[in-house]
């Protein structure tokens, strides 16, 4: 084998090992990578909601770093609109770093959770159990997605009339095109649990409906849309609900970029005046009674693909929990 044969070997060689890091690193990260992102930093704001009531102080303390987190979102569904790639190491530096957020939070939120140690009672005699048992049902202390223990079986677990659950829209709805009957779909954000048990698993699907429309005109310039979700579908089985619309919450990520955002600019230098993540309800939206979605600005209810509806079940749903994985 002569010299150049070795050369040419030891090249093919090189990028054989080179490969797999390269093909790494140049995998495409796009919009709906980014929108994950979001997504976990709006689980992370839900997981520093529950440990500020143990623990203000270290909650205060996550929420800085959140808040910094938050905006590297924005800078990098920026620079992924503006450059149209970006980089598998980048991304994955940021949603490692949520994760581990997440993950303090939590493990925070158990340590500072008050140890109970109830003190031994004498056993119930078999005359007084089941009054016993229908005391506990009723004075037992739990959370807002917490159900009676009369109605959760160890084959299933019922989500309770009023629990609110957040839903991004997978369809966009606006008064003007809309129509009666119109069918339209959400994926819910966090888990749901119950009793500490999983009802509804992040990522289940909300079906809604339109039952009623009015669109803007010269003469009516509040435009409405009514919707209700009748029906929620988990691990392959679905089941019927009544939910209503409580309030619409900014989903998009960014508004107002036009004229911010330079080339190359850092995040520092872009974040000025860009709303990102989970800021507050939609500018220009009014929730009415009966999930009635109302436009406050003579405008058309315009609710993009993304947007959150938080919804708030009207009816107890029964999940059964035997088909889980």
């Amino acid at each position: 084998m002569n010299l150049r044969q070795r050369a040419l070997l030891g090249a093919v060689a090189l990028a054989i090992i080179a490969a797999p890091a390269y093909a790494q690193q140049s995998s495409t990260v796009t919009q709906a990578d980014v929108q994950r992102l979001q997504d976990n930093v709006y689980l992370a704001d839900r997981d520093l909601s529950q440990l500020r009531s143990r623990d203000a102080t270290r909650a205060t303390q996550l929420g800085t770093e959140l808040d910094d987190l938050r905006d590297e979102v924005v800078y990098l569904k920026v620079k992924l609109r503006k450059e149209r790639t970006l980089s598998r190491t980048e991304y994955s530096d940021v949603r490692d770093r949520i994760e581990d957020l997440r993950s303090r939070a939590r493990s925070d939120v158990a340590a500072a959770a008050p140890a109970s140690t109830p003190t031994p009672a004498p056993a119930p005699s078999s005359a007084a159990n089941s009054a016993t048992t229908a005391s506990r049902s009723t004075s037992a202390p739990g959370n807002t997605t917490s159900a009676p223990s009369t109605t959760t079986t160890a084959s299933s677990v019922e989500v309770p009339v009023g629990t609110e659950i957040d839903v991004r829209l997978q369809n966009a709805l606006n008064s003007g095109t809309a129509q009666v009957e119109d069918r339209f779909e959400g994926a819910t954000l966090a888990d749901v649990t119950v009793d500490g048990r999983l009802a509804i698993p992040a990522g289940s699907i909300f079906r809604g409906v339109v039952t009623a429309v009015e669109p803007g005109t010269r003469t009516n310039r509040t435009s409405k849309i009514t919707v209700s979700f009748d029906q929620v579908t988990l691990n392959g089985r679905s089941y019927p609900i009544r939910g209503t619309v409580t309030q619409a919450i900014e989903g998009e990520g960014i508004r107002g970029e036009a004229g911010r955002t330079a080339a190359g600019a850092g995040v520092g230098a872009i974040i000025g005046g860009i709303l990102g993540g989970f800021k507050g309800a939609l500018a220009g939206i009014l929730i009415g009674g009966g999930g009635t979605i109302a436009a406050t600005e003579g405008k058309e209810v315009d609710l993009p693909q993304g947007s959150v509806l938080r919804v708030r079940m009207d009816s107890p749903v029964q999940i059964d929990t035997q088909t889980r994985h």
